[in-house]
Order: structure tokens, then sequence, then C-alpha cells
């Protein structure tokens, strides 16, 4: 055979190979990427077992300090809204949170609680607004040395004042009122700022102690003993009425099955806030609570009311 000829025909080939070899690899990458699109689609377990449309019982982590989370309260949403979720458990270990980011909790579980039974089961501490999160549920299990309770409500802030006099600094404020921009680290609160201050947190507490009495089915004595903030251990809030069992996830699937005996033997899937949040911020958030350090220090700016405890 020619030389040229030869030499033209082996280079054929080899694109003809390289051609070939590049069609093979995207087609596979194609198909792979579709296997993944439809087994996210479907929904999938970690056993390949698919969650569309599979009834299952929900369970939703509530940890650290609760605050207003839209996000959070989205996903609660779609899960009232999904038909296969036939119960919910709630897992808490939160010691508490801002009392607007506790009553934004506590109406998402209720509408969950609207159509299906919920019950909270505490881990190591549920304590104030980690509390109006369990007491959203229809039953409360805790272990016995989970500490719960701490009803509640504060509000905290610095004062630098005696810092400032001693470093020579002052601090000029121009405002409309000597309500406007109270409490302040930078001057002394004036009494009426303080009264002012002290309604707030009565108010909260009112609401706090109303939805204990309410939800738990106290009054009188029975709620006064257990309003006071004091943080209980599970076996001593059994005693006063504040959670319903002892016990941990065994106790509180049992129960939901107690209630709709259908539910044996569906399976638990945990339900998650998705985040959308960078690789840095991420890294950050996995140093804090829910939301992070960044998330923290945003939210401790400016005066809040706070169910925290114990």
């Amino acid at each position: 055979m020619d030389p040229i000829l030869s030499d033209h025909d082996k280079e054929r080939r080899r694109k003809w190979r390289r051609s070939a070899f590049w069609k093979g690899f995207f087609v596979a990458l194609a198909v792979i990427g579709a296997g993944i699109a439809f087994a996210g689609w479907r929904g999938e377990d970690a056993d390949g077992s698919a969650r569309l449309g599979r009834q299952q019982i929900a369970r939703y982590q509530i940890d650290g300090v609760i605050a207003d989370d839209p996000e959070r309260d989205r996903m609660l949403a779609a899960l009232a809204r999904d038909s296969s979720v036939r119960g919910l458990v709630l897992r808490i270990n939160s010691p508490g949170g801002t009392t607007a980011g506790s009553e934004a909790l506590y109406d998402s579980i209720r509408r969950i609680a609207a159509t299906r039974p919920v019950v909270a089961q505490l881990t190591e501490v549920a304590a104030s607004g980690g509390y109006v999160a369990a007491i959203a549920a229809d039953h409360i299990v805790a272990r016995g040395n989970t500490l719960t309770g701490s009803i509640g409500v504060i509000m905290e802030y610095p004062n630098f004042t005696d810092v400032m006099s001693r470093l020579g600094v002052g601090w000029e404020t121009v405002r409309s009122s000597e309500l406007k921009a109270e409490p302040s680290p930078f001057r002394p609160t004036n009494p009426e700022a303080r009264a002012l201050d002290e309604a707030l947190v009565q108010d909260g507490f009112r609401w706090f102690r109303d939805l204990v009495g309410e939800r738990r089915g106290l009054e009188g004595p029975s709620l006064d003993a257990v309003a006071t903030g004091a943080a209980f251990s599970g076996r001593l809030a059994l005693d006063a009425g504040l959670v319903d069992e002892i016990g941990g996830e065994p106790e509180a699937i049992a129960w939901l099955e107690s209630r709709e005996p259908d539910l044996a033997g569906l399976p638990v899937r945990d339900w998650e806030v998705e985040s959308n949040t960078g690789w840095v911020r991420g890294l950050l958030g996995s140093a804090g609570t829910t939301s992070g350090i960044l998330g923290e220090i945003s939210r401790l700016t400016g005066p809040k009311l706070y169910s925290l405890g114990p």
C-alpha cells in the first residue's frame, strides 16, 4: 500500500477511535446524570427505596438557639402539605431562643398537628423556647435527666457606662424622645424606659405561662409552681405535669402507633432545612449553633426578648 494512503488510513482510524471514546463518555455521563436526577426526583432513601408517594413518619430535629427562620417555617409548611407524612417526631435539644422565633416555630408545628399526630422527644435540654416547641406537640417524651421547663422571659443588655467614665469616653445621642433607642449599653437606663422593658418582659411571660396552662391543662397553684423560671429534670417535669412520659424515640414512636395503629412499620424519614449558603459561611456555621457564628452575632445585635434557660 502506498505509504501516504497508509498514513491517512491510520489517522482516520485514530480520529474514529477518539470520536467514539468521547461519544461514549458523554452518553455515559448523560445516563448517570439522568439516573441521579431521577433518584432525587423520586427522593430515594439510603437503602434505595423510593419515598415518592410512600407513607412515612417524619422526624425533625430542633437544635441550638431558636430564632426567626423563614426557611425552617417554609420546610415545615411543606411537611404539613405532604399527604405521605402520617405523623411527626420532634427531636428537641434547645436551650431556648427569642420569644418571636419560638412563637413562629410553635405556630408551624401546630399547623402540622391539626391533621396528624405529633410527638416531642426531648433529649439533653428543652428549656424555655425549646419547651415552647415541645408543648406544640400532642405528647411529650423526655429522658429522666432532660433539663426542661424554665418557663420565663428575659431581656439582657450590657452596661458600659462605668468603663466609659473611667476611660473618659462620652456618648452623645440626639433622639426624638427619652424612650427612643432604649435600652442602650452606653447610658444609664432611665426609670420610664426600665418600666417599659419590664412591661415587655411581663407581657411575653404571660403569653408563655398561658400557653403552658392551655397545652398542659395546668391552672392555679399547679401552674404557679412550674412557671417560676426554674428548670426541671425529666422525672420532676413528669411529676409536675410538664411532660407525659419518660423514654426516648422508641416510646415516641409507640405513642404515635397507639394513636393510629396503621402507622406501625412505617419508615421514619428525617426532614431538614436545605442550606443554600456558600462553603465559607457553611464552615463558620458548623462552629456555632444552627445558623453559625455569624448568625448568632447578628441575632444578638439590638434588644430582643429571649426565652432562654435553664
